[in-house]
């Protein structure tokens, strides 16, 4: 498909004296594509699609929102007992590249055999169900040696700023992706729907959707794929698979032993990533039911939370390398905490507009400095370890929020309770940042 250059054997970075180089550039792009999967597939879109239109020809009690959650859940238990691993062999083999690049492959390729999911059999929900849960597993695995790539393309003094721009990248191509989706795919009534008119017949505008976002995605990547050069590989680390779980789980202990602020940033990371993944998960459903947003609203609200998290996660990167990845998190984490409790003051579409902004402002701050506190925790040559860990203790937690939500919003019998039951999970995972008292950091 397209020339790579060969394996390097000698040092990990290839970062220059400049910030934003073409490296840079290019290891950022896998950022900007990667909303396809995430943004256009699992959050906005095909879910949708394959949950309600599809959903409507499974029969049952289970309806079809619970079997797709099933299935995802199924995902993420893989990932959660797999990354690791694979981040760990593709170190120990110099083949962190070939590994970010195959995965990514078998990413691009589900999402294009999501074009095959029409809406008028259950075998189809079932084929749905099983790709997107495939395609959760396989991005994830690509995205623990994208992540691991972030000390090859930075340098100690730059690795806050890099981060940032990456991330804010993920944003900006979201919502280019989402808007082109939006107005060529699904905008309108009828039976044709969009500027380019697709018909609406079988689900044909949202299956030709998986199509556009697959090549997005794919050719976003490309850079990533001819650019970025191999790590050196480590032969006395590799091992057979069952070997490799054996050395995890030593290695886990000797962190445990000798490292115990990676131990601790790895749980607490896990905790208030999910707060802030349920910003995002609620957000919309709190807009509507207690702020009083229309439907439409809530779509351009979306457009312009990603524009303003963007602009966070750039700010931040700059601050991350003056100041350090913890004091951003930390700061951002306690603003976020109280911009909820006032959010769960105020009524009407203009409060929420305001401070639901300021609220999104920080999550990408927070969500750019924690990859980067990770990059300059990770020990020469183990970053795709260490990032599989990162993986797999986020996916062990991933139920707080949505529990966290589901509690306050039971026992106070209003959705604007959920608000505090986020806020509350930031606070944890804040307050498991701040335990350990030293900050300590390989590079």
């Amino acid at each position: 498909m397209t020339s790579t250059p060969p394996p390097v054997t000698g040092p990990r970075r290839i970062a220059n004296r400049r910030v934003f180089n073409r490296d840079v550039v290019a290891w950022s792009m896998w950022d900007f594509g990667s909303a396809a999967f995430n943004a256009v597939l699992v959050t906005f879109i095909f879910s949708v699609y394959l949950t309600d239109k599809v959903g409507d020809t499974v029969d049952g009690p289970v309806s079809a929102a619970t079997w797709y959650g099933i299935f995802t859940a199924l995902g993420g238990f893989v990932i959660a007992v797999t990354a690791p691993v694979v981040g760990r062999r593709a170190d120990a083999r110099g083949r962190r590249r070939r590994s970010v690049m195959t995965w990514t492959l078998c990413t691009v390729a589900v999402m294009l055999g999501l074009v095959f999911v029409g809406d008028d059999s259950a075998g189809y929900f079932w084929l749905g169900a099983v790709l997107m849960a495939v395609g959760a597993v396989t991005f994830q695995f690509a995205e623990v040696g994208y992540f691991a790539m972030l000390n090859q393309v930075s340098t100690k003094e730059t690795v806050g700023r890099v981060s940032g721009f990456g991330w804010a990248g993920g944003y900006v191509g979201g919502i280019i992706l989402l808007l082109i989706c939006y107005v060529g795919f699904i905008a309108g009534d009828g039976d044709t729907r969009g500027l380019l008119g697709i018909t609406t017949d079988n689900g044909w505008n949202v299956r030709l959707v998986a199509v556009l976002a697959a090549l997005w995605f794919l050719l976003s990547s490309l850079p990533l794929f001819r650019r970025i050069p191999e790590t050196a590989p480590s032969p006395e680390r590799e091992t057979t698979v069952v070997g490799s779980y054996r050395a995890l789980f030593h290695d886990i202990a000797d962190l445990w032993r000798t490292d115990r602020t990676s131990v601790w940033f790895l749980i607490s990371s896990a905790v208030f990533r999910d707060g802030l993944a349920g910003v995002f998960t609620f957000g919309a459903i709190l807009a509507v039911s207690v702020y009083g947003l229309s439907d439409g609203d809530v779509l351009i609200f979306g457009v312009a939370a990603n524009i303003v998290a963007a602009v966070g996660a750039v700010i931040a990167g700059y601050l991350d390398d003056r100041g350090g990845p913890r004091r951003v998190i930390a700061v951002s984490l306690v603003l976020m905490v109280v911009d909820a409790l006032v959010l769960f003051l105020v009524d009407g579409p203009a409060m929420f507009w305001a401070f639901g902004l300021v609220l999104c402002l920080f999550v990408g701050p927070a969500q750019s400095a924690s990859r980067s506190y990770l990059s300059r925790l990770c020990p020469e040559g183990r970053e795709g370890e260490l990032f599989g860990l990162y993986a797999t203790t986020g996916r062990a937690v991933s139920w707080l929020a949505p529990a966290a939500f589901a509690l306050f919003t039971g026992v106070a019998g209003t959705d604007r309770a959920g608000i505090l039951g986020i806020a509350l999970v930031l606070l944890v995972g804040l307050a498991l940042l701040l335990g350990p008292a030293r900050e300590r950091t390989r590079r």
